[in-house]
């Protein structure tokens, strides 16, 4: 019986490698930028076409390479960052393993042109499957000049499940940012499809952040404050976001030693430190830099080398948290307690020969019964109908109202059926089954997403002139999300013409939107839709919809009145749902069971 089990040849094993180091072209432009910076570049192009699928390039002007080094830098294993095992606990380069380039040129045509200062003339390689094409002498400048070409071609499988040029450019985008703003004192150029996305000079860290996110009137880092401190463990720096400037969408990044790195425990001590001072929904953004000696951490757990681990996790806990607190309550951004001036404070005191202070009382109607449908209604809220006229603007007029609809289990709400609002966030309703809660905002979404769906497949949208155009200015990979977006939010009523190669203006906007801001509307719905991922244009129009309709719908915890009530719930009942498309539950029945087990 033969032998069963043999070597695999040296090319299928790259690309077994290669499947965990190159995932897609940004995971290749990481490595490949991480190599120029190991090299001392001071300035680093980045070029791509097609989102990186035809071509990824990176130029830089390091030190190069000899003939030698540059045909054994395609070599598995092949790096001049370690030599023996415990170099790892000392590492300062962002490149060790040796895997980055074999696996590269596994998978893609890779051709390589690199030059040392002390030589005449420099190499040229070019390299596919892991099989060396040619190798000869060329004039070229010094440093390297790497050109990735046809990424997975021979990898089928992998190439087909890409995303979208659109996604696959954002996420370039993406990786892209992590290494810039660790590196401020280089030049960095990011050009895609013959167009200059980003052009970044060296400066220093705010700076950096500044022209990476910075893109309005006011400027972005006006709105962090910095945060410093420096123990025998660990020093950490950098800025973090003020309170009230938080919303849902933040830019979060950290750094250990240079390298960009996730990690869920130290963002649970910032998230600690704003505990208080954030929405439910809102996170701060932060720019953390830690420097702490290599061997207290290790980088060596995935070939992508952005999970790391800490030798005392908890003590940098602690101190992280620590910092937090400090830089917040420094800047006068977080509440505190004056101690000092509350020992002076006087309080008013009751001389014998004045009147003695009752005890307040409360008068409390016993035959009260919120579910009656006469309700005795109080002389200080007989002016409702005003309160009406001024609020009612904020729910436009779709529907007409109508009497019960069935669904499912048939709750009936008809118009003599006694509404109640609760806590500013639920109406409840009583029906046979028991009680009928509906979440009030996402009953308003559901009505107007349905209403936007019918505008987008028409392209036909009421629109309302803007008495000031307002301008939006993008970030690279907002501004081409929004391209894609133009034709849809266009039928929408959104009205844009373009102001500067990153920015737009909006003159119109959907009559819908009421006084919602524009440019937050927008940035919202743009974020959503880039979340998504999703390639098909029917899912990312509904994802837009959606986006919309959140954003026009009743504010979480608006008071209603009784007749707002009704009108929302009867257009609701039209056409009820219990859930919005992305899963978010609209109505739901306490029945008499669930009531009864509650007693």
């Amino acid at each position: 019986m033969s032998d069963i089990i043999h070597l695999l040849p040296d090319s299928v094993a790259n690309q077994i490698a290669a499947g965990e180091v190159i995932q897609r072209p940004a995971s290749c432009l990481k490595e490949l930028v991480e190599n120029s910076l190991d090299a001392g570049a001071s300035h680093i192009r980045v070029i791509v076409r097609d989102a990186g699928r035809t071509l990824l390039q990176v130029v830089d002007d390091g030190k190069g390479m000899s003939s030698t080094d540059a045909r054994m830098a395609f070599e598995r294993h092949a790096t001049s960052k370690i030599s023996i095992a415990s170099d790892l606990f000392q590492l300062r380069t962002m490149g060790f393993r040796g895997e980055a380039l074999a696996s590269i040129s596994a998978v893609a045509h890779v051709e390589m042109q690199t030059r040392r200062e002390e030589d005449e003339v420099g190499t040229r390689i070019e390299i596919a499957g892991s099989q060396l094409l040619e190798q000869d002498i060329v004039q070229c400048s010094v440093g390297t000049n790497i050109r990735v070409k046809n990424l997975f071609y021979n990898v089928p499988a992998r190439r087909k499940f890409l995303k979208t040029d659109q996604t696959e450019l954002r996420n370039l985008l993406t990786e892209y940012n992590r290494i810039v703003l660790v590196n401020p004192q280089v030049q960095f150029t990011f050009v895609s499809n013959d167009e200059i996305l980003s052009e970044l000079p060296p400066c220093t860290i705010k700076q950096r952040i500044e022209a990476v996110f910075g893109h309005s009137s006011k400027p972005y880092t006006s709105h962090l404050v910095d945060i410093s401190t420096e123990t025998e463990l660990v020093k950490i720096s950098g800025f973090i976001g003020k309170p009230e400037t938080v919303g849902k969408n933040s830019q979060q990044y950290m750094f250990v030693n240079g390298r960009y790195m996730r990690h869920t425990y130290f963002h649970k001590a910032i998230m600690t430190a704003y505990s208080g001072l954030l929405l439910p929904d809102h996170s701060p953004s932060y720019f953390l830099y830690f420097d702490i000696d290599p061997d207290a951490i290790d980088v060596n757990i995935h070939p992508t080398k952005t999970e790391i681990k800490f030798a005392d996790e908890q003590a940098i806990f602690q101190i992280l948290l620590a910092a937090t607190k400090e830089a917040l309550g420094k800047f006068n951004v977080s509440p505190s307690l004056d101690f000092v001036s509350s020992t002076q404070l006087e309080f008013p005191t009751v001389s014998s020969g004045a009147m003695p202070i009752k005890a307040p009382t409360m008068q409390i109607d016993p035959s009260y019964n919120p579910f009656k449908t006469h309700i005795k209604r109080d002389s200080a809220v007989s002016n409702w109908e005003d309160l009406y006229t001024q609020n009612h603007e904020d729910l436009p007029n779709i529907v007409s109202s109508t009497s019960a609809m069935l669904f499912e289990d048939n709750p009936q709400i008809t118009d003599t059926t006694p509404l109640l609002q609760c806590g500013n966030r639920y109406i409840l309703a009583p029906v046979e089954q028991g009680i009928v809660l509906i979440h009030q905002h996402r009953a308003h979404a559901h009505i107007l997403f349905k209403e936007l769906c019918v505008q987008l497949s028409h392209s036909q949208a009421l629109t309302q002139p803007l008495l000031f155009p307002e301008v939006i200015e993008l970030m690279e990979d907002d501004w081409q999300t929004l391209q894609q977006l133009l034709p849809d939010l266009k039928g929408l009523g959104f009205v844009l013409e373009q102001f500067s190669p990153q920015a737009y203006t909006i003159s119109s906007v959907p009559a819908l939107l009421g006084q919602k801001n524009a440019v937050d509307t927008l940035l919202q719905v743009i974020h959503d839709v880039q979340d998504t991922e999703h390639s098909v244009v029917e899912q990312w129009q509904e994802t837009l919809a959606l986006s919309l309709a959140n954003q026009m719908a009743i504010p979480q915890g608006k008071p209603l009145s009784d007749k707002e009530m009704r009108d929302l719930v009867n257009r609701f009942m039209n056409d009820p749902s219990r859930h919005l498309p992305n899963g978010q539950v609209i109505l739901s029945i306490l029945n008499h069971d669930d009531i009864q087990k509650r007693f």
